[in-house]
């Protein structure tokens, strides 16, 4: 105990309790006692101050204390936070629901609230909005990173498309060059300057190793000859089919004009066969219609025989493919590099990206059928995306992820391109950045989903009255009545379980 408040309680009780006196006392002792008791009063008046006093002292020692150990506290906590900073983000991004939540109340008590609340209501929104914009940002290069890393794990083809579709490029030009000056006076079709289709010159490829680059030429008339284009309506009505029927015309004003060329309508037919070659119809047709195979057949001749006069022959080999309706052929060189090329060829619709070409659609078609073609239009709608996509776009890597995927499934290549390219037309070219990778994956795979429960796929050229107008298509393509390419899956319950499996 502290010896001032033992004093004090000991001159208490000794001014309670005095210790006790005889009757007999005079009167100055009476006085003196009197004169004494009020001394010790006083006495502990002042005593009891003083330990008022002290007291006061040691609270004000106390609270200085507690004060200096707060700070204390809440300077390890603030260096405890600062350390875990990441941990402080995700809880911001968890409770960013009920901090918009705040910004709301106070925005809508704005108008209750006098000058000062307004400015504090602002402040802490502005503050709150920092907050949520940084955790966006923290998500944003999250997703940015998982993007990445994703499409470095997809499997891209082996070999350098864009280099690939560059020596194709020149190859082709080169075969151009060669079939103006050997088919310059002959009555075959004049071939043009091939025009690159298919996946590898839009960008990706199913095949990661045997790449295939797939060109298609352009034919038109020989001198004499006319081609016109007959929609074949005996065939099913979901699939556009052609016949190219070859018409003699007349060239009797150009032999008045000095041509070296008779007329294949009115000079004598033992003129014709003694004094020129024999017309189109006479060699690469049947009944008056185009034949493809034929047609396919003399397009390997020629592809061969003009093949010495090339410089790639001194260091590659040419080996010609068997194909029916179409000019296939490797190159390669030492055994190191190899370069799959098909040669499609086809006629134009008028001025449009469509042709009628080689390809075919079913298993078996006949040697006059000319399949209508979007393969020139899909090409162009490409170029047409690259041109207004971000430098990260990934659509083509979704594409290649998709089309690796659903190999040996009940799923062609062609069902994801054409989910793709409904997709790209459909959304801005900014969402398919690579933040938003998993979201267009998700996409994809939903709509692929969606398109097999309701076992309809739409065409995504025929019927398509948003597609790009700097794509010119028919009338009648663009206008059209759009095709089910899912058709095959609403006929053959079996397989639409199947896919549904798959």
């Amino acid at each position: 105990m502290d010896p001032v408040v033992f004093l004090f309680v000991l001159l208490q009780r000794l001014i309670q309790y005095p210790p006790p006196v005889g009757d007999g006392l005079d009167e100055e002792t009476h006085w003196r006692m009197e004169a004494r008791a009020k001394y010790l009063e006083w006495e502990r008046l002042r005593l009891e101050q003083q330990v008022e006093q002290l007291s006061q002292k040691k609270m004000q020692h106390l609270q200085l204390l507690a004060v200096a150990v707060l700070l204390a506290l809440v300077l390890v906590l603030w260096i405890i936070g600062w350390k875990s900073s990441p941990r402080r983000k995700e809880n911001e991004e968890e409770n960013h629901g009920a901090n918009e939540e705040e910004v709301g109340n106070v925005a809508g008590n704005e108008d209750d609230s006098d000058g000062n609340d307004v400015v504090n209501g602002a402040a802490f929104a502005e503050n709150n909005d920092n907050d949520v914009e940084n955790v966006v940002q923290e998500d944003n290069n999250f997703d940015d990173r998982v993007g990445q890393d994703i499409m470095e794990r997809i499997q891209w083809p082996a070999q350098d498309l864009q280099r690939g579709c560059g020596w194709v490029t020149d190859l082709m030009d080169n075969y151009t060059f060669y079939f103006a000056h050997v088919l310059l006076d002959s009555f075959y079709p004049v071939l043009h300057r091939a025009i690159g289709v298919g996946s590898a010159f839009e960008g990706w490829s199913p095949r990661e190793q045997d790449v295939v680059y797939r060109v298609l030429i352009p034919m038109t008339p020989p001198r004499g000859h006319s081609f016109h284009l007959e929609l074949d309506s005996t065939r099913q009505r979901h699939v556009r089919n052609f016949r190219v029927r070859v018409q003699l015309e007349c060239t009797c004003t150009g032999q008045q004009l000095g041509e070296n060329m008779l007329c294949f309508l009115h000079n004598p037919e033992e003129e014709l066969r003694s004094n020129q070659e024999p017309s189109l119809l006479d060699t690469l047709c049947t009944d008056s219609y185009l034949d493809v195979q034929k047609t396919a057949r003399w397009f390997r001749q020629l592809v061969k025989a003009i093949w010495p006069a090339f410089p790639q022959s001194h260091n590659w080999h040419l080996t010609l493919l068997p194909s029916a309706r179409s000019c296939q052929f490797n190159v390669t060189t030492n055994g190191e590099e190899s370069f799959r090329i098909e040669m499609l060829f086809g006629v134009r619709r008028g001025d449009s990206a469509v042709f009628v070409s080689s390809q075919p659609r079913e298993a078996y078609t006949l040697s006059t059928i000319w399949r209508e073609s979007y393969a020139v239009a899909e090409a162009e709608f490409f170029k047409y995306i690259a041109r207004q996509a971000p430098p990260d776009s990934l659509h083509l890597k979704c594409l290649q992820f998709f089309s690796c995927l659903v190999r040996g499934l009940s799923f062609s290549t062609y069902t994801m391109k054409t989910i793709v390219m409904h997709l790209l037309s459909a959304m801005p070219a900014s969402s398919w950045r690579r933040g938003h990778l998993r979201e267009r994956l998700t996409d994809i795979r939903d709509s692929l989903h969606i398109c097999l429960q309701q076992k309809f796929l739409e065409h995504f050229i025929v019927g398509n009255r948003t597609f790009p107008q700097d794509i010119n298509l028919p009338p009648d393509v663009k206008m059209g009545r759009t095709s089910n390419l899912f058709r095959h899956l609403a006929q053959r319950p079996a397989a639409h379980t199947q896919a549904m499996q798959d």
